[in-house]
């Protein structure tokens, strides 16, 4: 994939894989258990937002949707059983996101053992930023995350503080699926995750580096 498709991972990417309960705040603000192995569930590409497309739609029946602010992964050559001393040879890049969370479906579908894609992927469930370079962001794991919703401040929460750091997420995510060029990789979200309502305005951001904004409507 060329760089310039690379950049354009929104509509070049096959798939989204992402990571739960990778920050011990996290963890404990929702009664769970920190996991021993990096805990994946998948988002479809459609589920992507970019920002100024228009706003995140809260799904029908959904009560209660959270943010989680998170730094993504964005692959950029092909990776498949890599090492965590070398898988980093694989990262295009990042970008700013918000997974949102149907927390009600997702309570539920706990509740029940059944998996979570209705709660974590619906459409607009994933908002990203514009694709940031390696050398925007220099060190992924000093990354300064911040959330906002109608300017009162959510969640502030470093990526030093992940339960799994990108090498060892990546080499055990490549284990299981091939990563390919343009996939993302959510890695996580501190704490301070909280609902959101129609009317709202969700901010967030990179310190220093970039901010992004997004209207929050009902489906």
């Amino acid at each position: 994939m060329s760089g310039s498709n690379i950049r354009q991972f929104v509509l070049h990417g096959r798939k989204v894989v992402a990571v739960g309960r990778n920050y011990r705040d996290h963890c404990a603000e929702l009664n769970n258990p920190v996991p021993t192995t990096p805990m994946l569930f998948m988002k479809p590409p459609s589920a992507y937002l970019p920002e100024n497309t228009g706003p995140i739609l809260i799904p029908r029946g959904c009560t209660d949707l959270h943010h989680e602010v998170e730094l993504g992964v964005v692959i950029g050559s092909e990776c498949r059983d890599a090492s965590a001393d070398s898988v980093m040879d694989h990262v295009a890049g990042y970008a700013l996101t918000l997974d949102m969370t149907a927390r009600d479906f997702q309570e539920k579908c706990k509740s029940k053992g059944s998996p979570w894609e209705i709660a974590k992927g619906f459409d607009t469930s994933l908002p990203v930023s514009r694709f940031l370079t390696r050398e925007e962001v220099p060190d992924p794991h000093n990354v300064m995350l911040w959330c906002k919703v109608n300017g009162e401040d959510r969640q502030r929460g470093n990526t030093d503080q992940m339960v799994f750091n990108i090498p060892t997420l990546l080499s055990y995510i490549s284990g299981i699926f091939t990563l390919q060029p343009g996939d993302l990789v959510l890695t996580g979200t501190p704490a301070g995750v909280g609902p959101v309502r129609a009317g709202d305005v969700i901010s967030c951001g990179i310190e220093k580096l970039i901010e992004c904004k997004f209207s929050v409507a009902q489906r």
